[in-house]
Protein backbone atom coordinates (compact mmCIF):
# COMPACT_ATOMS: atom_id res chain seq x y z
CA UNK A 1 0.00 0.00 0.00
CA UNK A 2 1.55 3.26 -0.88
CA UNK A 3 2.25 5.57 1.95
CA UNK A 4 0.08 8.97 1.47
CA UNK A 5 2.91 11.96 0.56
CA UNK A 6 3.72 14.33 2.98
CA UNK A 7 4.39 17.95 1.58
CA UNK A 8 4.97 20.39 4.14
CA UNK A 9 6.17 19.96 7.44
CA UNK A 10 6.63 22.98 10.18
CA UNK A 11 7.14 22.92 13.59
CA UNK A 12 5.18 23.34 16.61
CA UNK A 13 2.81 20.31 18.68
CA UNK A 14 -0.02 19.36 18.21
CA UNK A 15 0.83 18.95 14.04
CA UNK A 16 -2.04 20.34 12.06
CA UNK A 17 -2.97 17.77 9.08
CA UNK A 18 -4.84 18.96 5.99
CA UNK A 19 -6.32 17.12 3.98
CA UNK A 20 -8.02 18.27 1.06
CA UNK A 21 -11.47 17.90 -1.10
CA UNK A 22 -11.90 16.39 -4.80
CA UNK A 23 -9.74 17.79 -7.68
CA UNK A 24 -7.69 19.88 -5.00
CA UNK A 25 -4.14 18.87 -3.92
CA UNK A 26 -1.41 19.63 -0.70
CA UNK A 27 -0.74 23.01 -2.70
CA UNK A 28 -4.06 24.64 -2.75
CA UNK A 29 -4.47 25.29 1.03
CA UNK A 30 -4.01 29.21 0.55
CA UNK A 31 -3.59 31.47 3.05
CA UNK A 32 -5.64 29.44 5.50
CA UNK A 33 -2.77 27.04 6.07
CA UNK A 34 -0.40 30.43 6.30
CA UNK A 35 -2.78 31.23 8.91
CA UNK A 36 -2.37 28.32 10.84
CA UNK A 37 1.37 27.72 10.24
CA UNK A 38 2.21 30.88 12.61
CA UNK A 39 0.57 29.14 15.47
CA UNK A 40 1.65 25.34 14.82
CA UNK A 41 3.12 22.46 13.04
CA UNK A 42 1.31 22.06 9.61
CA UNK A 43 1.30 18.66 7.02
CA UNK A 44 -0.64 19.16 4.27
CA UNK A 45 -1.11 15.72 2.52
CA UNK A 46 -2.19 14.66 -1.25
CA UNK A 47 -4.83 12.34 -0.65
CA UNK A 48 -5.00 8.97 -3.27
CA UNK A 49 -5.90 9.91 -6.80
CA UNK A 50 -4.87 13.32 -6.13
CA UNK A 51 -1.32 15.71 -6.57
CA UNK A 52 1.85 13.34 -5.86
CA UNK A 53 -0.50 10.44 -5.11
CA UNK A 54 -2.21 10.16 -8.53
CA UNK A 55 -1.45 6.69 -8.87
CA UNK A 56 -2.41 5.34 -5.72
CA UNK A 57 -5.80 3.48 -5.68
CA UNK A 58 -7.63 3.10 -2.36
CA UNK A 59 -11.04 3.56 -1.65
CA UNK A 60 -12.46 5.96 1.93
CA UNK A 61 -11.90 2.65 4.44
CA UNK A 62 -8.41 1.80 3.16
CA UNK A 63 -7.23 5.56 2.85
CA UNK A 64 -8.46 6.04 6.40
CA UNK A 65 -6.46 2.89 7.62
CA UNK A 66 -3.43 3.99 5.74
CA UNK A 67 -3.74 7.59 7.60
CA UNK A 68 -4.65 6.17 10.75
CA UNK A 69 -1.71 4.35 11.10
CA UNK A 70 1.03 6.73 9.77
CA UNK A 71 0.06 8.93 13.18
CA UNK A 72 3.57 8.90 14.98
CA UNK A 73 2.55 12.24 16.54
CA UNK A 74 0.32 14.09 18.27
CA UNK A 75 -1.81 14.93 15.32
CA UNK A 76 -5.32 17.27 14.93
CA UNK A 77 -6.81 16.22 11.62
CA UNK A 78 -8.55 18.88 9.35
CA UNK A 79 -10.40 17.91 6.65
CA UNK A 80 -12.15 19.19 3.86
CA UNK A 81 -14.98 18.11 1.82
CA UNK A 82 -13.74 14.67 0.72
CA UNK A 83 -10.85 15.15 3.10
CA UNK A 84 -13.73 15.55 5.89
CA UNK A 85 -14.69 12.19 5.00
CA UNK A 86 -11.28 10.66 4.82
CA UNK A 87 -10.87 11.88 8.44
CA UNK A 88 -13.87 10.93 9.91
CA UNK A 89 -13.20 6.89 8.85
CA UNK A 90 -9.83 7.45 9.82
CA UNK A 91 -10.94 9.26 13.82
CA UNK A 92 -13.24 6.41 13.71
CA UNK A 93 -10.63 3.91 14.17
CA UNK A 94 -9.58 5.85 16.95
CA UNK A 95 -5.87 6.20 16.23
CA UNK A 96 -4.06 6.92 19.81
CA UNK A 97 -2.03 10.18 18.19
CA UNK A 98 -5.53 11.48 17.50
CA UNK A 99 -6.17 14.38 19.65
CA UNK A 100 -8.83 16.19 17.37
CA UNK A 101 -10.75 16.42 14.77
CA UNK A 102 -11.90 19.34 12.37
CA UNK A 103 -13.97 19.21 9.46
CA UNK A 104 -14.93 21.39 7.08
CA UNK A 105 -17.96 20.91 5.00
CA UNK A 106 -18.34 17.55 5.57
CA UNK A 107 -21.00 14.79 5.80
CA UNK A 108 -21.11 11.46 7.19
CA UNK A 109 -22.99 9.89 3.89
CA UNK A 110 -25.90 9.18 1.91
CA UNK A 111 -28.45 7.26 4.18
CA UNK A 112 -30.73 6.15 1.71
CA UNK A 113 -29.53 2.90 -0.45
CA UNK A 114 -31.39 4.41 -3.79
CA UNK A 115 -30.40 7.83 -3.26
CA UNK A 116 -26.81 6.32 -2.75
CA UNK A 117 -27.01 4.27 -5.88
CA UNK A 118 -27.85 7.24 -7.82
CA UNK A 119 -24.77 8.99 -6.45
CA UNK A 120 -22.80 6.32 -7.07
CA UNK A 121 -23.87 5.81 -11.02
CA UNK A 122 -23.82 9.58 -11.13
CA UNK A 123 -20.18 9.78 -10.31
CA UNK A 124 -18.89 6.33 -12.55
CA UNK A 125 -20.55 8.24 -15.61
CA UNK A 126 -18.82 11.84 -14.60
CA UNK A 127 -15.47 9.46 -14.35
CA UNK A 128 -16.62 7.71 -17.65
CA UNK A 129 -17.03 10.91 -19.29
CA UNK A 130 -13.70 12.37 -18.21
CA UNK A 131 -12.11 9.55 -19.52
CA UNK A 132 -13.26 9.73 -22.66
CA UNK A 133 -12.85 13.30 -22.84
CA UNK A 134 -9.13 13.07 -21.82
CA UNK A 135 -9.00 17.06 -21.14
CA UNK A 136 -8.33 17.68 -17.61
CA UNK A 137 -8.24 21.20 -17.75
CA UNK A 138 -11.50 21.45 -19.01
CA UNK A 139 -13.13 18.94 -16.18
CA UNK A 140 -11.60 21.20 -13.77
CA UNK A 141 -13.32 24.28 -15.27
CA UNK A 142 -16.71 22.64 -15.84
CA UNK A 143 -16.30 20.99 -12.07
CA UNK A 144 -15.50 24.58 -10.79
CA UNK A 145 -18.14 26.22 -12.08
CA UNK A 146 -20.96 24.12 -10.43
CA UNK A 147 -22.97 25.75 -7.90
CA UNK A 148 -20.37 25.13 -5.04
CA UNK A 149 -17.82 26.73 -6.21
CA UNK A 150 -19.69 29.46 -8.73
CA UNK A 151 -18.78 32.43 -5.79
CA UNK A 152 -14.76 31.55 -6.20
CA UNK A 153 -12.93 34.31 -7.72
CA UNK A 154 -10.55 33.10 -10.33
CA UNK A 155 -7.35 33.31 -8.07
CA UNK A 156 -9.12 31.04 -5.25
CA UNK A 157 -10.35 28.56 -7.99
CA UNK A 158 -6.67 27.85 -7.71
CA UNK A 159 -6.68 26.06 -11.37
CA UNK A 160 -2.61 25.40 -11.55
CA UNK A 161 -2.65 23.72 -8.41
CA UNK A 162 -5.89 21.54 -9.40
CA UNK A 163 -3.85 20.83 -12.21
CA UNK A 164 -0.88 18.85 -10.62
CA UNK A 165 -3.50 16.10 -10.88
CA UNK A 166 -3.86 13.42 -13.78
CA UNK A 167 -7.20 12.91 -15.15
CA UNK A 168 -6.86 8.90 -14.05
CA UNK A 169 -6.36 9.84 -10.83
CA UNK A 170 -9.68 11.88 -10.63
CA UNK A 171 -11.65 9.46 -12.28
CA UNK A 172 -10.52 6.75 -10.15
CA UNK A 173 -11.09 8.75 -6.82
CA UNK A 174 -15.13 9.76 -7.94
CA UNK A 175 -15.22 5.65 -8.64
CA UNK A 176 -13.34 4.55 -5.32
CA UNK A 177 -14.04 7.38 -2.80
CA UNK A 178 -16.88 9.60 -3.88
CA UNK A 179 -19.92 9.92 -1.88
CA UNK A 180 -21.65 7.36 -3.48
CA UNK A 181 -19.53 4.73 -2.76
CA UNK A 182 -19.77 5.29 1.35
CA UNK A 183 -21.67 3.51 3.76
CA UNK A 184 -23.89 6.20 5.55
CA UNK A 185 -21.21 6.47 9.08
CA UNK A 186 -24.55 8.30 10.53
CA UNK A 187 -25.04 5.35 12.92
CA UNK A 188 -21.20 4.90 13.90
CA UNK A 189 -20.91 8.71 15.26
CA UNK A 190 -21.56 7.46 18.90
CA UNK A 191 -18.30 5.86 19.23
CA UNK A 192 -16.01 8.86 18.66
CA UNK A 193 -14.98 10.17 21.29
CA UNK A 194 -12.12 13.09 20.29
CA UNK A 195 -13.01 16.59 20.31
CA UNK A 196 -14.45 17.96 17.11
CA UNK A 197 -15.02 21.16 15.43
CA UNK A 198 -17.40 21.31 12.63
CA UNK A 199 -17.60 24.41 10.51
CA UNK A 200 -19.33 25.17 6.96
CA UNK A 201 -20.22 28.66 5.68
CA UNK A 202 -23.62 30.09 6.90
CA UNK A 203 -24.43 30.65 3.18
CA UNK A 204 -24.15 26.92 2.33
CA UNK A 205 -27.51 25.90 3.41
CA UNK A 206 -26.85 22.35 2.80
CA UNK A 207 -23.33 21.88 4.39
CA UNK A 208 -24.56 23.97 7.48
CA UNK A 209 -27.27 21.48 7.86
CA UNK A 210 -25.34 18.52 7.67
CA UNK A 211 -22.59 20.10 10.09
CA UNK A 212 -25.73 21.11 12.70
CA UNK A 213 -26.50 17.20 12.34
CA UNK A 214 -22.94 16.08 13.16
CA UNK A 215 -22.30 18.20 15.99
CA UNK A 216 -25.44 16.64 17.94
CA UNK A 217 -24.41 13.15 16.70
CA UNK A 218 -20.96 13.16 18.29
CA UNK A 219 -20.67 13.71 22.11
CA UNK A 220 -17.62 16.02 22.28
CA UNK A 221 -18.23 18.05 18.87
CA UNK A 222 -19.63 21.68 18.33
CA UNK A 223 -20.26 23.87 15.29
CA UNK A 224 -19.35 26.74 14.38
CA UNK A 225 -20.55 28.83 11.18
CA UNK A 226 -18.69 31.34 9.20
CA UNK A 227 -20.18 34.24 8.17
CA UNK A 228 -19.68 35.19 4.63
CA UNK A 229 -18.57 31.87 3.10
CA UNK A 230 -20.32 29.37 1.00
CA UNK A 231 -18.89 25.55 0.58
CA UNK A 232 -15.55 26.56 0.56
CA UNK A 233 -15.19 28.53 3.62
CA UNK A 234 -11.61 28.04 4.13
CA UNK A 235 -10.99 29.96 0.48
CA UNK A 236 -13.46 32.32 0.92
CA UNK A 237 -13.32 33.01 4.59
CA UNK A 238 -9.25 32.14 5.29
CA UNK A 239 -8.55 34.53 8.60
CA UNK A 240 -12.39 33.81 9.71
CA UNK A 241 -11.80 30.29 9.65
CA UNK A 242 -8.32 29.49 10.84
CA UNK A 243 -9.37 31.92 13.57
CA UNK A 244 -12.36 29.36 15.06
CA UNK A 245 -9.53 26.51 14.56
CA UNK A 246 -6.67 27.72 16.25
CA UNK A 247 -9.42 28.40 18.92
CA UNK A 248 -10.31 25.27 19.19
CA UNK A 249 -6.49 23.48 18.76
CA UNK A 250 -5.23 26.41 21.76
CA UNK A 251 -8.38 24.41 23.84
CA UNK A 252 -7.03 21.13 23.16
CA UNK A 253 -3.55 22.14 24.18
CA UNK A 254 -4.77 23.61 27.66
CA UNK A 255 -6.72 20.72 28.06
CA UNK A 256 -3.77 18.48 27.76
CA UNK A 257 -1.83 20.44 30.18
CA UNK A 258 -4.53 20.40 32.81
CA UNK A 259 -5.22 17.43 32.24
CA UNK A 260 -8.87 15.68 32.13
CA UNK A 261 -9.41 15.64 35.89
CA UNK A 262 -8.68 19.44 36.20
CA UNK A 263 -11.55 21.88 36.12
CA UNK A 264 -11.00 24.75 33.08
CA UNK A 265 -12.60 27.63 31.84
Amino acid sequence: MAPISNTVALSGEPTLTLLHGFTNTSETWGTFRTHLAQAYGVKALDLPGHGENHAVRQNLRDAAHALAISLDEPTVLIGYSLGGRVALHCALEQPRNLRGLVLLGATAGIEDDDERATRRQSDELLAANLRESNNLEAFLKKWLDGPLFSRLSEDQRQLKGRLRNTVEGLSSSLELMGVGTQASLWGELHRLSVPTLIVAGDEDEKFTALGLRLAGAISKARFVGIAGAGHTVHVEQPELTAQVVLRFVEELSLQAVSGPDDETS
